[in-house]
């Protein structure tokens, strides 16, 4: 088929790639999607000829991504959570008053995005938003202080899972690193669970270390990183342009994934807190 010639795949298509692409093995992926696995064979083929490209490489041990999979994935991804969202155009209106918590220890401009966009569709709906630590988010959750809260930390916990991200030590661009002395941190000053995170692990790494900035405010802890005023560690998803990651290369152990959990109350109605909770599903799909 001449390039000029390919069509746009369809949303089946699509979405039995991204489930490929999710438990790389066909057998798993075709008992996902509850198919034969010559069917699910069939439909990838139908896939990478309808766009001209090899999606997988077929080894012993299972399907591994090529160049042009992972290109296609985030875009696969956001087309499949963009129409699952066709529907709620046309629910009857929402109302009412809803509050959510949200992490400050990520950088997600897909979720302010989508929450603007929650107030579009549903203007008679009075959204609260409150950012920062999220410690306190389970108990204000369940006092009904907060009726929806993405919560984080080194382990899953109870609630409904969204998604994991790594963390890492980052540094100023170009910075002059030595074990020489004590390692200069910029660490959280609060109660949660980034506080503690560089120290034990570069406690259990016997790494030497001393405390050079501290804030309560993690963007204020981003920025001293930034500056080069110290090390320390973050979402990977928060790391800024003129910033150096730092690996196990560079002497730093490994570090946690951050996990994040959905946490939904009672308070409000059902539809309102499937709406809110699809919009912050969308928003961590397209990050």
């Amino acid at each position: 088929m001449n390039k000029n010639e390919l069509k746009p795949p369809s949303s089946e298509l699509l979405h039995t790639f991204c489930v490929i692409a999710e438990c790389q093995n066909l057998t798993r992926a075709a008992t996902k999607l509850n198919r034969t696995q010559s069917a699910v064979s069939v439909q990838l083929r139908k896939l990478e000829e309808s766009i001209g490209v090899s999606l997988f490489e077929r080894r012993s041990n299972g399907m591994t991504i090529t160049d042009d999979g992972r290109k296609l994935l985030p875009l696969a991804n956001r087309t499949l959570a963009e129409l699952q969202r066709i529907p709620a155009l046309f629910q009857s209106r929402l109302s009412g008053h809803i509050s959510i918590g949200i992490p400050d220890d990520f950088n997600d401009i897909s979720l302010e995005q989508s929450l603007a966009e929650f107030k579009i569709r549903h203007p008679s709906v009075k959204v609260d938003a409150r950012s920062g630590c999220t410690s306190s988010y389970a108990q204000a959750v369940q006092a009904g202080d907060l009726d929806i809260a993405i919560c984080s930390g080194p382990e899953k916990t109870d609630g409904e899972f969204l998604s994991s991200e790594a963390t890492v030590w980052a540094c100023k661009t170009g910075s002059n690193l030595s074990f020489e002395e004590p390692i200069a941190l910029a660490i959280l000053d609060r109660q949660c669970w980034w506080r503690d995170l560089a120290t034990t692990a570069l406690d259990k790494a016997e790494i030497s270390w001393k405390v050079s900035y501290k804030s309560e405010s993690f963007f204020c802890v981003r920025s001293a990183i930034q500056a080069g005023f110290a090390i320390g560690v973050l979402p990977v998803g928060s790391v800024q342009p003129g910033m150096q990651i730092l690996t196990k290369t560079d002497g730093f152990p490994n570090l946690p994934p951050a996990q994040r959990v959905l946490l939904r109350g009672n308070r409000v109605s059902e539809a309102l807190m499937n709406s809110m909770s699809d919009a912050i599903r969308h928003s961590m799909s397209a990050l």
